[in-house]
């Protein structure tokens, strides 16, 4: 797949700071792209960089196969955590002045605006101003104005921030609806459940250096470590466990099935398979629960980011 960004060697620094360190990231067209990282470790420097809102100390960035130039602010939408919508002036206006900043015609912008505000259900609100608005409403405008000249690459800063349950899904699902007609998605987040949802690929950086980047499936399995979560019906408890840990590592359980099934956490070695426990549990009792404990995009997160420390 042609990426769409590419970040080569990196490099900003604030005085004597280094807030990115030989940063080299590249973005597949049409993906979802998770930047991760704890506050402080650069996330918001290098989306700076991209923006063109700050350059980078060495280093350079590809945009669509051209050096990344002022042209290229067209191409992109950028909805930053914190918000930047004129308080005291009105929705629809305010939407109009910021369409026409990307290069709409007036009249363009009204079509699309129209669109959108239907869409979201909101169009009542074209004469309100921002402040009369709820952080959530408030939040639907933004995400508007983000995405209505349909750029290239969107750059979404903790999209969910304000937004309930029902509408964060709603938001979710037109990212994604975004993404499979033809945008590129830059989505930084601490919610790893959004990630889990919604990236294709991610990088992690970690005080200025980018320490794990790929497909998500790819580092779930490097990061996968053979163990199973185990619920088995049988007449003879205490013997299972004890042959159970003669053969492999068993651990407690942090689960709960319905009955009083045998539970736990069994790891496999070396030696062993996933059918040989299988095969083992099934001679022995009735098998009510089997599933591998994958690691979570919160797991790898917080294992990365500890190993790094």
């Amino acid at each position: 797949m042609k990426n769409l960004l590419e970040i080569n060697n990196v490099v900003k620094n604030y005085g004597d700071f280094r807030a990115l360190n030989d940063v080299s990231i590249h973005i597949p067209k049409g993906s979802v792209y998770g930047l991760l990282g704890p506050n402080g470790a650069g996330k918001t420097s290098l989306i700076r960089i991209i923006n063109q809102i700050t350059m980078p100390d060495s280093g350079n960035i590809i945009l669509d196969g051209e050096p990344l130039s002022p042209k290229h602010t067209a191409y992109i939408g950028y909805l930053p955590e914190e918000r930047g919508l004129y308080k005291s002036m009105k929705v629809g206006e305010q939407a109009l002045y910021l369409a026409q900043l990307k290069g709409l015609s007036k009249s363009e912008a009204k079509k699309r605006l129209q669109y959108w505000f239907e869409k979201f259900d909101i169009s009542a609100w074209w004469g309100k101003k921002i402040e009369e608005l709820s952080k959530g409403m408030a939040q639907k405008v933004q995400f508007i104005v983000t995405v209505m000249h349909n750029p290239k690459l969107l750059i979404f800063d903790e999209p969910f921030s304000g937004f309930d349950p029902i509408n964060a899904q709603l938001i979710a699902k037109e990212i994604l609806q975004l993404r499979d007609e033809g945008a590129t998605i830059i989505f930084s987040t601490h919610r790893m459940e959004s990630v889990e949802e919604m990236c294709d690929e991610i990088a992690l950086i970690h005080k200025s250096n980018k320490i794990l980047d790929g497909k998500l499936s790819d580092i779930k399995r490097q990061f996968r470590t053979n163990t199973f979560q185990v619920g088995l019906h049988t007449d003879y408890p205490k013997e299972v466990e004890a042959k159970l840990k003669e053969i492999f590592e068993v651990f407690p359980a942090d689960f709960k099935l319905l009955g009083n099934e045998l539970t736990l956490n069994v790891k496999l070695n070396q030696n062993n398979s996933a059918n040989e426990l299988l095969s083992f549990l099934t001679s022995r009792g009735q098998v009510q629960h089997f599933v591998e404990l994958i690691p979570s995009a919160n797991d790898i997160f917080i294992q990365a980011v500890n190993k790094n420390n």
